[in-house]
């Protein structure tokens, strides 16, 4: 056995703030989803001929779409994704009208964090084409 040259590690892939910001809200609102789902579950909200836990099932995969949306966000699909989860979120108020505060709250935090991080990232991107701008404009 000859013995093993150590590698290198790989360098790690810029994030955007666009997708760092998007990340971290959506990560949140997993949990408070999941949560949610569980208030639909104990309220018995959903329709006659609805099971009851169905509300637990849509928290779970509500969450799950939302972490596996999360780690895509350097696709613009899955950016739109996100938006469609707040909306998919914000039909939930009429089951339970707490989670359409949820859904406004959390769909400010995602509207910040899609529009404002892309405004970051293109400016991010004009100081690495030009460093030499002082202010950034």
């Amino acid at each position: 056995m000859s013995p093993r040259t150590p590698r290198s590690p790989r360098p790690r892939r810029q994030r955007g703030a666009q997708e760092s910001l998007g990340a971290v809200v959506l990560g949140f609102e997993s949990i408070v989803v999941f949560l949610g789902g569980l208030v639909v579950y104990g309220l018995k909200v959903l329709p006659f001929g609805i099971p009851d836990w169905w509300g637990i099932v849509g928290g779970v995969v509500m969450a799950v779409a939302m972490v596996a949306v999360s780690g895509l966000l350097r696709h613009r699909g899955a950016i739109i994704a996100g938006w469609a989860l707040q909306a998919i979120l914000m039909l939930g108020g009429l089951l339970v009208p707490a989670l359409a505060v949820v859904a406004l709250i959390f769909g400010g935090m995602w509207a910040y964090a899609t529009i404002k991080g892309a405004a970051l990232d293109r400016q991010n991107a004009r100081r690495a084409a030009d460093p030499d701008l002082s202010t950034g404009e």
